[in-house]
């Protein structure tokens, strides 16, 4: 496109306000996704971007997200994160803190905190929305605040 003849009104920066976020997109039980860097929100060709929330004292399930890479940075709360073939690896984040996750790799986004979500925003290398549910069994301890994986009986 040459320069002297873009229309940069049209194909300039675009605002997506808080408000316009969609929640129309693969969710991962125990986390709330909204896209706002989509090509239909933004034209965006190489990129998504949106934020999630994990709710207080709750864990996500097992996923992926098949060839793309994940960037989070953590805005509130303490986020636990779980990865590998059995989700054998764990670390913490807090409030700054950037994640990468690689490719294909199996992981859990588990809320440290009974008090508090975990609000991030999260970016990812490509538009197509994939999320892999993965029927992986946690080695994360349940608590009794985890409306997404009750204890047994329950």
């Amino acid at each position: 496109m040459d320069n002297s003849q873009t229309d940069w009104k049209l194909h300039g920066i675009r605002i997506i306000r808080a408000n316009e976020l969609d929640t129309n997109t693969p969710q991962t039980p125990g986390m709330t996704r909204a896209a706002a860097i989509t090509h239909a929100a933004a034209g965006a060709q190489k990129l998504w971007a949106g934020t999630v929330v994990v709710q207080p004292d709750a864990r996500t399930g097992a996923h992926h997200h098949g060839e793309l890479e994940t960037v989070l940075y953590i805005i509130r709360g303490r986020a636990r994160f779980r990865w590998g073939e059995k989700l054998e690896y764990v670390e913490e984040a807090g409030p700054g803190d950037f994640i990468y996750v690689p490719p294909f790799v199996p992981h859990q986004e588990i809320n440290a905190r009974r008090d508090q979500p975990v609000e991030a925003v999260v970016v990812r290398s490509g538009q197509e929305p994939v999320v892999v549910n993965l029927d992986i069994e946690s080695p994360e301890p349940q608590s009794v605040g985890d409306l997404f994986h009750p204890p047994a009986g329950r």
